[in-house]
């Protein structure tokens, strides 16, 4: 069982340092090179599916590693216990920072007519996700490292 948790917490903090350092190297760069009504309308497609999906991939990835910080012996405990709170800051960073972004952006119903006073949020965006990508890499270093020990 507890091999089984360990792939899952490897796998998921895989997915999610994967996804994240993607939207770091090559999104990232794309929207910021869009005039703002076409980077509004991009953001709100792309948000579509990982809005959904990227919440249950990291916090079951944070539950597998809560549960092997309790269930694993050894070097691996403190490992998979670390691993759980780098990926609660993830999940922390991505609501209480980037997705209140995100729905300002999705509140913008006409990405040709955006608001006068209306700050472009692209580069506080960028910073917390910059910040919920390196949580999630260290992660995954550390749930493959723990995985080594089991």
């Amino acid at each position: 069982m507890i091999e089984v948790l360990a792939v899952v917490a490897v796998l998921g903090s895989g997915v999610t340092a994967g996804v994240l350092f993607a939207v770091a190297l090559s999104v990232l760069p794309a929207l910021f090179a869009m005039e703002t009504g076409t980077y509004v309308h991009a953001h709100q497609l792309l948000g579509r599916n990982w809005d959904p999906t990227m919440p249950v991939i990291v916090l079951s990835s944070t539950l597998a590693d809560g549960v092997l910080a309790v269930a694993a012996d050894g070097a691996a405990r403190p490992l998979f216990a670390v691993a759980a709170v780098l990926l609660l800051g993830v999940s922390g960073v991505s609501h209480l920072c980037n997705v209140p972004i995100n729905r300002r952006v999705k509140a913008i119903t006409d990405p040709a007519v955006i608001p006068t006073d209306w700050e472009d949020p692209r580069p506080l965006w960028r910073r917390f996700h910059y910040l919920r990508t390196a949580l999630a890499v260290l992660a995954l270093i550390l749930n493959g490292a723990a995985l080594t020990t089991i």
